[in-house]
Order: structure tokens, then sequence, then C-alpha cells
């Protein structure tokens, strides 16, 4: 299939500038992170809402408490990671604080990534009917090279444990596809290919997040409890 150029070229800039202002949400300061994660936190709930309207069938009270754990536990688990606001970590140095977020976010980009990569070489047996592009070739790809590399990432930074790393980068790839099958069946319910156009070429807020919502949760209590 020959390539839209138009399409490409499209898709590439909003990746770039979209890699910029996460990044820069992530390393600036507190305040930038929280300005960042407050964008997000609405982006996705009011794409969550459009959503839920267009499926019908849950009352609007009960999936206005499922968006409250849907994504307003997330972020607010992601920002007090920040923050240090819990246990040992109230204690950490600022600049140390940045690790762990920075940690779930490449850990879940470098796995979606590896899993695209191989699957499209070697995919071959359908992970999901919910989303019938992922192979378990490729999901599996994805973890194992995430793990690998953040884990290496972890050991050259000598911030936390080998074990810590291994632990927090595949719970994000587990838990990150499982986000990502969750939001593709929400989609599906409500016949739609993207949860919204937010970031043209890439689909809504819901469609970049839906992995960390469903990480993040799961980090946050490995972080609290064992760390």
């Amino acid at each position: 299939m020959a390539l839209d150029k138009a399409t490409f070229k499209l898709r590439t800039t909003t990746a770039i500038i979209f890699a910029i202002v996460m990044l820069a949400g992530l390393l600036l300061n507190r305040w930038s992170f929280i300005l960042l994660f407050t964008i997000i936190h609405f982006g996705c709930w009011y794409e969550y809402i459009k959503l839920m309207k267009q499926i019908g069938a849950v009352h609007p009270l009960m999936y206005f408490v499922l968006g409250l754990l849907y994504i307003t536990m997330p972020v607010c688990m992601m920002i007090s990671l920040r923050l240090g606001l819990f246990g040992s970590t109230a204690s950490t140095p600022d600049s140390i604080l940045k690790v762990i977020p920075c940690g779930i976010i490449f850990s879940i980009w470098i796995n979606d990534t590896m899993a695209y990569i191989t699957g499209s070489f070697i995919g071959k047996t359908p992970f999901s009917k919910i989303s019938p592009k992922k192979t378990w070739e490729g999901t599996a790809g994805g973890a194992i090279l995430a793990v690998l590399f953040i884990t290496l990432i972890g050991w050259w930074t000598k911030y936390y444990t080998l074990t810590d790393w291994i632990v927090i980068s595949a719970t994000c790839a587990v838990f990150g596809t499982a986000g990502d099958l969750l939001e593709s069946k929400l989609k599906r319910l409500a016949g739609v290919k993207d949860s919204g156009s937010m970031l043209p070429g890439h689909g809504g807020f819901l469609d970049r997040f839906d992995s960390l919502l469903i990480a993040v949760p799961f980090v946050w209590c490995y972080v609290y409890f064992f760390m």
C-alpha cells in the first residue's frame, strides 16, 4: 500500500508536539506536572462522557462513579507519586520524585511501540476479538522489550532497584494492554473509531492515555506497599 504522505506528515507532526508537551510537563517542575495531568484529566472525562452517551445503556450516576474510578483516581495517584504524598516518598528529593512517573510513561510508550513493531514483523496469532490488530507475538514482544529497556535504564541511572523496575515495567505492560483493550471495547460499544479528535492523526485523549489509566493504580499500590 502506497504511503499517504499527508497522513504521515500529520501523524509525525502531532507525535513530535505531543512528545515535547509531555516531556515538558513531566520534567520541568511539579506545577507543570499538575497542569499536564489536569488537562489530561478533563480531556479524558470529556471524551468518556461522550462515549457513555453514545453507548446509552448505563445510568448517568453509574457512569459518573465508574468515571471517578477509571479516570480521576488514576490521575490523582499519578500526581501523588510525583508530589511524594505518602509513605517513604514523603522525604524524597523533588528531582527524584520525577523518576517513577517518568518510568511509568516510558514503560507504556516502549511497550506500545515495541508491540506494534514486533507484531508487524512476526505477529500471526490474534490476541483478542476486541482489538483484531493485536497479536500474541506483538503483545509478548512489547512486554519483554519494555521490561528489558526500562530495567537497563534503571540499572544505568541507579534509581531504585532492578526488582522495582522489573515489577513497574511489567505491571505497565500487562495492565497497560488491559487498559487499551478496555477502551477499545468502549469504542466498539459506542460505534466509533476514536474517542476524540484532539490529537490529529492519533485520536483523542482516551486513545492516548487508556493504558496509563489502568496501569497507574497497580504501580501506585506497589510503590506504596513495597518500596
